[in-house]
């Protein structure tokens, strides 16, 4: 028996990298899946396409997540084609990196949009649909905790955020049976950050295991927090970071 057999997942920027290997590992564990994108349709339309694949029904919807009238549509349409809604991950955002004096108003507001607010637009819209035992599931960051090199302020603040509204939402939703839980990721090998990426040698040696992570690592934890044998764990932050915080 898949744990999630029966479910219906919704993953924000599931197009490509963690978003990407989180909805293909809830569809593995059962789920029907979701996935919102910004502008990579073929990206998009190939996660689809996997799922569906593995017998599951899958759904890729157009959302700048900066945009909450749009997030919240996608949130809402994919709730109506799968008749409800089980898990959300939020997992799409934007790194900016820059000094402290080149960060203007633009990036501020463009930062805190994609990853403060359309966690919480997100959850909101979710919980309208979500059941007993529903899971909402947000994807954090490393420097969140450790910022190791400079220009990294607008983007830890952003990340630091989640873990505010993570804890917010589990006494919320508690009463729902619905947990709220943090993933925290170290160095992920993906598009924005390859493991043999220029600085890669030297972000690997932050972490005590001295890798970079493969995204499938990342979604399996969100795949236990989904099921049932994460049930009891809310308002954590969950660390798989290869002990880059240790």
């Amino acid at each position: 028996m898949k744990r999630l057999e029966g479910n219906v997942a919704l993953v924000t920027g599931g197009s490509r990298g963690i978003g990407a290997a989180v909805a293909l590992r809830l569809a593995e564990e059962g789920a029907d899946v979701a996935v919102t994108y910004e502008k990579d349709e073929a990206r998009a339309a190939e996660v689809v396409g996997r799922i569906e694949a593995q017998g599951r029904r899958a759904l890729a919807l157009r959302a700048d997540s900066g945009d909450p009238d749009a997030l919240t549509a996608a949130v809402d349409e994919a709730a109506a084609a799968f008749g409800g809604l089980d898990v959300l991950v939020n997992n799409a955002g934007v790194f900016l990196l820059g000094p402290l004096e080149g960060m203007g108003p633009a990036e501020i507001d463009r930062t805190l949009a994609v990853n403060v607010r359309a966690p919480f637009v997100a959850a909101r819209a979710a919980a309208r649909h979500m059941r007993e035992g529903g899971r909402i599931i947000s994807i954090g960051s490393n420097v969140g905790e450790r910022a190791v090199f400079p220009g990294l302020a607008l983007y830890s603040m952003s990340k630091t955020a989640l873990a505010g509204m993570t804890r917010g939402l589990a006494r919320e939703l508690g009463p729902r049976g619905i947990t709220a839980n943090l993933v925290v990721p170290g160095p992920t090998d993906t598009d924005t950050n390859p493991a043999d990426g220029p600085n890669a040698e030297t972000i690997a040696g932050f972490t005590a295991l001295g890798r970079f992570a493969d995204p499938a690592e990342i979604a399996a934890t969100v795949a236990h927090l989904a099921g049932a044998d994460g049930g009891y764990i809310t308002g954590a932050s969950v660390h798989v970071d290869g002990g880059f915080t240790a």
